[in-house]
């Protein structure tokens, strides 16, 4: 047992060197409900004493007073009241909760045998208990609730089980008698109304492993959650509804939210001025029954409108406000009002979170990405640090382009002195990043950019390394390269590489393709001549493995390739394109006078294929009305520097990106090692890049062409799929594929005859939270795992493989073995003999998909877009000649950007249950672990996988 340094949780005196146990505990008042359903103070001193017990139990009375135990237990305790009370918005805890922790403590800490005897106890003694109670006739006594004003009311069991059976409508595989009786075991006499409200939630997630349908069942409790606060802040009285009584009650809320929300100034009052009651009319009801839990209590958490912090926006008004908001300047607004919300809240379509946050607010910042040029003198450098706080501020996320500023070194004829190079500038942008946390919903999100010739380019990659001057490091900035092709052609060639401060070589900055070279050249040819003052010749190919092992270490600086942005860019006669932005799909001008803006939003390809292939038909509806909504957002954004509104009303350009690509696939039973895979992956982006350029074309015509279309390679007929020629005539050897299958020749005839509405019109981005929302796997991303723990800024969510499970459920393979099994193999099923090989393939998680696929698929769907896309590459088991040959081919391939290099961590999934372990509503120790947050073993992935990392969420 505990000390005497440990104290009760009534928080009497006790000695300095307290356990954390009780000092996490003491003073918050948590508590306990007993089995009878009474409520006691909860004390972690009953934790070590029940874990000596059972070490006594196994070890013999001998061992009591032992040192040994004694520090075990202390341990021990503290590990179990942190799970305990880590991010739970619940301050009550079932004695059986805290029991499980206990047993899951004991199996962490290896102590088999303690366990195993501490578990027969449990059971043992739940036999006693359920045979007295049988003998006894023993019933639940009557219960009562707290309601907000203090009053105790009768706990209405017949609504609780109405609500419960109703979430459990239509769908199969789920009853709602163990939601029922979970439920049951967490209710006290006097528990408050939200804790009521949670039981039959938190109820729910801990079926999830076993039905994923139980996903379903959680987020429509969660929506009686919501319903009660949301109709209750509006109408001014305690009020709630079930589902049903919403297909009416529906249309007099909507109004009452408007209403609401204008009032709060929440809400821009021009809404208040449309036909509310055609808005509401319109409003489907029945799509709230879509939601899975992770992606409504991620709206729940950051997107729906509150006040007080109570939510008053319910989904379908939440989805309504933001199709109005992007509907104001439309002619006729409520017609296409109504467009946009039917293609929202079918979730055929998402747009980004910056527009979900904010379109119809008194603050419309709806785009996503920023980029922005740093100039080479402290007025420049610090305004642009400015900008990147009043960015940052709405839920933009920045890519910063340093490389115009002078190295280590250089010459300042203002002060006769020497700098200090770009990396104490890096380092107040970081710091700035973190100050502007954009009002507590995420943390700015910055990626700095540096040319591969900087003099500082080898302090660069450093940056983010927990070793060294802490000074001199970023460890929440994201960083990338900046290749030019003729540091990989020295690669290739074992050449050497010279580094040159901008100051002296500044056209470099400016220039690409053969222009770069001849100027690359011929300053190399000056440095040798004496002519140039700051410079360093390296091995290329030693600077590229350091890159490699930098990227390999940190997951920084990515790899991006500075000529195939610029080479296929349809704006490269009006400017240059010196960066991509903070995930690496968007490829846009930028300069002092232009911040480049885009905004984004990302089909869900899950939702327009049938077994047959893609639904052209419905592809191309939902393509039009998207490019509609994403060119709305450019006249309707609040900017926040003038140079960011300049630069988008110039050249408007949009991103349209996808999601859903596992999914699709699987519809398709296809597996994403294939060829097939990678075919569809062309095909499907050929379909989504001629619809994209079709309705800009159309825009073009009601609207007019963007104001610097002129002399772009729209104008002269050469499309996305036409600009490839040019990179292969400026560095032979690129191996893209260029077929088709459209009829690209009429489309062209009507790009130059017509024009074009939008400068770019796609970008893939990594669609982690939208995609969350939407309940599909993210962008064009490989299956992580197919059952593991999901973490992000919401918690940590249960997630299961919902089509591997239906196909299991159909050859008979589904039970506890087989859960059991995917997690002992870390959620794959590769390793599972009595899973059939070909669903083996089907499955294949990331780890298991050998990453060349992704280069190919990759390739050819870079061949399409007129931007990038955010390329994650995974490698199991990497190595210095695997990640050599890896970017090497992304290079020949025709990439233009790649992300983060994801490798797996040394332990994966516990093997133990889920239970317990999702949400933050009763967040507890994840039961998956893998790297630390910011580790010097790549990448920096957080509790399950960094794919959801909240800091990335601007291109979302």
């Amino acid at each position: 047992m505990l000390a005497t340094n440990t104290v009760s949780i009534d928080g009497t005196a006790q000695a300095p060197s307290r356990p954390l146990a009780a000092a996490v505990a003491d003073g918050l008042g948590y508590q306990v409900v007993r089995r009878n359903g009474s409520v006691s103070p909860f004390d972690p001193n009953k934790i070590s004493i029940a874990l000596t017990k059972a070490f006594l139990a196994v070890e013999g009375a001998a061992a009591a007073g032992s040192r040994r135990i004694h520090d075990t237990v202390e341990e021990l305790t503290r590990s179990v009241v942190a799970a305990l009370t880590r991010r739970g918005e619940s301050r009550i805890f079932h004695i059986e909760d805290i029991q499980d922790h206990v047993e899951l403590a004991l199996m962490r800490g290896g102590h088999h045998k303690v366990a195993r005897a501490y578990v027969l106890y449990r059971e043992e003694r739940a036999r006693r208990r359920a045979k007295e109670e049988a003998a006894a006739g023993q019933v639940q006594s009557e219960l009562h609730v707290r309601i907000e004003n203090g009053v105790f009311v009768q706990l209405d069991e017949d609504r609780l089980r109405a609500i419960i059976r109703e979430a459990c409508e239509g769908l199969d595989g789920v009853s709602p008698d163990p939601v029922l009786t979970e439920t049951r075991r967490n209710l006290y006499d006097g528990i408050t109304q939200d804790e009521l409200s949670l039981a039959p939630i938190m109820a729910a997630r801990t079926l999830v492993e076993k039905e994923p349908n139980y996903a379903y069942v959680a987020a429509r409790l969660l929506l009686d959650r919501l319903r009660r606060e949301a109709l209750t802040l509006v109408s001014g009285r305690a009020e709630q509804a079930t589902q049903a009584e919403m297909h009416t009650r529906y249309e007099s809320y909507f109004p009452e939210f408007i209403r609401t929300g204008v009032e709060a100034g929440l809400i821009d009052p021009e809404l208040a001025r449309f036909d509310l009651r055609r808005m509401a009319a319109a409003l489907k009801p029945e799509r709230d029954l879509n939601f899975q839990y992770l992606g409504l209590q991620t709206l729940y958490d950051r997107y729906f409108l509150h006040r007080d912090g109570k939510r008053f926006e319910l989904p379908q008004a939440f989805f309504m406000r933001v199709a109005m908001g992007l509907a104001l300047r439309e002619i006729d607004r409520e017609e296409r009002a109504i467009e946009f919300y039917n293609l929202l809240s079918s979730f055929d379509f998402m747009a980004s979170t910056p527009t979900l946050f904010n379109s119809g607010t008194t603050r419309p910042q709806l785009s996503s990405c920023f980029l922005t040029t740093m100039g080479d003198d402290l007025d420049a450098i610090f305004k642009g640090i400015r900008d990147n706080a009043l960015l940052a501020k709405y839920s933009g996320g920045i890519g910063n382009d340093w490389t115009q500023v002078r190295g280590l070194g250089a010459h300042i004829r203002g002060t006769n002195g020497k700098s200090q190079g770009v990396v104490p500038f890096l380092k107040v942008a970081n710091d700035t990043a973190i100050a502007v946390n954009q009002g507590g919903k995420r943390k700015g999100a910055v990626c700095a950019y540096l040319e591969t010739w900087h003099i500082d380019i080898e302090e660069f990659l450093d940056l983010r390394k927990n070793t060294g001057d802490d000074r001199r490091r970023t460890h929440d900035m994201n960083t990338a390269n900046w290749v030019p092709d003729l540091f990989m052609e020295r690669v290739e060639a074992d050449a050497e590489w010279t580094l040159f401060s901008p100051d002296e070589v500044p056209d470099l900055h400016d220039l690409y393709g053969p222009a770069f070279r001849n100027a690359y050249e011929a300053y190399e040819a000056k440095a040798e001549w004496g002519e140039i003052r700051v410079f360093r010749k390296v091995r290329a190919v030693d600077l590229w493995r350091r890159m490699l092992t930098m990227l390999f270490e940190t997951g920084h600086p990515w790899i991006t390739f500075k000529d195939p942005c610029n080479i296929r860019s349809p704006q490269q006669h009006a400017g240059v394109v010196h960066s991509s932005n903070l995930c690496t799909e968007i490829t846009l001008n930028t300069s002092k006078d232009e911040v480049a803006v885009c905004n984004l939003g990302s089909v869900n390809l899950a939702n327009h294929v049938r077994s047959d292939g893609l639904d052209m038909e419905r592809l191309e509806r939902t393509v039009k009305t998207a490019m509609r909504m994403l060119d709305n957002v450019i006249d309707i954004n609040f900017y926040t520097i003038p140079e960011a509104r300049a630069s988008n009303l110039r050249h408007r350009p949009v991103g349209l990106g996808l999601m859903g690509f596992q999914d699709a696939l699987q519809k398709l039973r296809v597996p994403y090692s294939s060829e097939e895979a990678v075919e569809f992956a062309d095909r499907s982006m050929e379909a989504i890049s001629y619809f994209a350029i079709s309705a800009s074309v159309d825009l073009a015509a009601e609207r007019g062409r963007y104001s610097s279309f002129e002399g772009s390679l729209w104008s002269k007929g050469i499309l996305p799929i036409d600009s490839i020629r040019l990179l292969k005539e400026a560095r032979p050897g690129v191996d893209m594929d260029e077929s088709s299958t459209l009829d690209w020749e009429s489309l062209r005839e009507r790009v130059t005859s017509i024009g074009m509405r939008n400068s770019n019109t796609m970008a893939i981005a990594p669609t982690a939270t939208i995609s969350n929302i939407c309940g599909v796997s993210q962008s064009i991303e490989p299956a992580y795992q197919n059952l593991f723990v999901k973490s992000n800024m919401s918690g940590d969510f249960t997630v299961v493989n919902a089509q591997l499970v239906r196909d299991l459920k159909e050859r008979g393979l589904w039970d506890e073995v087989m859960i059991s099994d995917l997690k002992y193999f870390d959620g794959s099923a590769g390793e599972i003999d009595r899973v059939p090989d070909d669903l083996k393939a089907l499955y294949a998680t990331a780890f298991e998909i050998d990453p060349k696929w992704l280069i190919e698929a990759a390739s050819r769907r870079q061949k399409w877009i007129d931007q990038a896309q955010s390329l994650n590459l995974y490698m199991a088991n990497p190595s210095g000649r695997k990640l050599d040959e890896l970017y090497r081919l992304a290079w020949r391939k025709g990439l233009k950007t790649t992300y983060y290099l994801r490798s797996r961590s040394a332990t994966h999934v516990e093997k133990s249950t889920l239970r317990g372990t999702d949400g933050k509503l009763n967040a507890v120790t994840p039961a998956v672990a893998s790297m630390p947050a910011e580790s010097d073993v790549a990448p920096a992935w957080g509790k399950a996988c960094a794919i959801d990392d909240p800091d990335c969420e601007a291109c979302q």
